[in-house]
């Protein structure tokens, strides 16, 4: 077998490049005799033909099991040592009104962080009381509606919000209940985590400055103070960076604890998951008994009671449950002879120093995470099954920009060709939530599919409905008739 000098060194060659790592990919994704990928009973390519592509694609019994599983872990680790949880859907991963339902059917509140996500939540039918509002610049407007509406708790993220929730406490006539978010210095991603004396970040405040804020919002008769607030980061695959930044937060709340009640630790979300083979993320459960015993341990240590928790993951909810489907238009091969590999790994082995870019009729309008983060999916080709050897392939995207790359580095059978369906995994969070209209491409639909049976949760949009914001085409229109309409649709 060659050996692709191009390959990033983290990047296994696959046994069979048609496999399905059952931790990557949904729950219910599997080959059919034929070959062809099936989630939940749908084939690949029915989906593409009803729906076209791009098409986002949840696993829906996937996405209702992970939130049940995850709240149940939670509340099993933290009942074993004295403590109850409240676990928030952060509905900034991927947000519709079906989604919304299947979170509070597994008993789970949602946590919002702007006026337009709080429209959705409470087009689903959600209790206001059961929302949380994060924001670091949350506008008086979206204030005052939260606060009129009902809303459970208001994240305060400064000063300034202090005087603006009180205010409308004050004007709606009710007790609003609030957190502050706290920057604890330590900042975890993956594997690793920073501690620090101080974060450079836009979110929440310095923990030197919270009981002053504390006292200020203890103050106000329309504030009611739940406890602090705080979140460390993202695709976090282990409890130490929890641990670490628990410790920090529970000395200021034992503080706290001397001025008057503090029911509540919100310890956030961020929890990592399987974007490829490579990646190996904490089992939740596992990461619920390891967060517990590190507040339990830090509780005991500081002679105060555990206090109520709450969680706020996301990505591990929703993301695994989610494949975006392409088709392929063209391949190219690129040859990159200065590509560099070491005489030990290359003796007596072909070397291949070529890339093969497989094009796609999607990229970074629907797919922003690699562009942004430099983030790592996997990639099969969906409609069929191929005997060919695995080939190293990236997977470029159709817009006009040289960084529309949806997959750095993955193999595919050597045989990808036009005309093939090719999935990615993992794409349930962040990839809808980040979609544009780059280069006028119109944002592909989201089907839910269970038990055999698909549905569309957020129709597609049209180049009509790219045409109806703009306000030069009616005139366009009224001049020469021969331009469709903003009523029409554009095939």
């Amino acid at each position: 077998m060659a050996i692709y000098a191009l390959a990033p060194e983290w990047l296994s060659v696959p046994a069979d490049p048609n496999a399905l790592d059952p931790a990557v990919w949904p729950m219910n994704a599997a080959r059919d005799d034929a070959g062809e990928v099936i989630v939940a009973g749908v084939a690949a390519s029915a989906l593409a033909a009803r729906f076209g592509t791009p098409l986002y694609v949840y696993d829906e019994a996937d996405a209702r099991c992970r939130a049940r599983s995850v709240r149940e872990a939670f509340e099993t680790a933290f009942g074993a040592v004295g403590a109850g949880v409240t676990v928030y859907y952060a509905g900034k991963a991927f947000l519709s009104t079906e989604v919304v339902r299947w979170m509070l059917d597994a008993g789970l509140r949602i946590d919002v962080c702007s006026g337009g996500e709080l429209a959705v939540v409470v087009a689903a039918g959600a209790d206001p009381a059961l929302l949380g509002f994060h924001g670091n610049n949350k506008s008086v407007a979206e204030i005052e509606r939260a606060v009129t509406l009902g809303i459970g708790t208001i994240v305060l993220d400064s000063a300034i919000e202090i005087e603006r929730v009180a205010s409308a406490a004050a004007r709606a006539g009710r007790v609003q209940d609030v957190r502050l978010r706290v920057n604890s210095g330590v900042h975890a991603h993956t594997h690793e985590f920073l501690a620090t004396a101080h974060e450079d970040q836009k979110f929440g405040v310095a923990l030197e400055q919270t009981p002053d804020l504390v006292a200020d919002i203890r103050s106000r008769t329309g504030l009611r103070f739940l406890g602090l607030h705080c979140h460390i980061g993202s695709q976090i695959f282990d409890a130490a960076g929890f641990a670490e930044s628990a410790a920090r937060v529970l000395a200021v709340h034992a503080l706290l604890l001397e001025g008057g009640l503090v029911p509540e630790l919100n310890l956030g979300g961020g929890f990592g998951i399987a974007y490829t083979s490579d990646d190996r993320p904490t089992p939740i459960a596992v990461l619920a008994a390891e967060m517990a015993a590190a507040v339990a341990a830090e509780c005991a240590r500081l002679g105060i009671p555990l206090p109520h928790i709450a969680i706020e993951p996301g990505r591990s909810i929703i993301g695994p449950g989610g494949i975006t489907l392409y088709e392929v238009g063209t391949t190219k091969e690129v040859s990159v002879p200065e590509a560099a590999v070491a005489p030990e790994s290359a003796a007596g082995e072909d070397v291949d120093t070529t890339r093969l870019y497989v094009s796609v009729d999607g990229g970074m309008s629907d797919n922003a995470r690699p562009a942004l983060y430099g983030a790592d999916y996997t990639a099969r080709i969906a409609n069929r099954r191929s005997t060919r050897p695995p080939r190293l392939v990236r997977v470029a995207g159709k817009h006009c920009e040289s960084g529309d790359i949806v997959v750095d580095a993955d193999y595919l059978p050597a045989d990808v060709a036009p005309g093939d369906l090719l999935a990615l995994a993992a794409t349930g969070a962040y990839c809808w939530s980040l979609a544009s209209n780059y280069n006028y491409l119109c944002r592909p639909p989201v089907v839910a599919v269970r038990d055999g049976d698909a549905r569309i949760i957020v129709r597609g949009e049209t180049e009509a409905d790219l045409l109806a914001r703009d306000i030069g085409v009616q005139s366009s229109v009224s001049q020469n008739r021969d331009i469709p309409s903003n009523q029409e649709t554009i095939r």
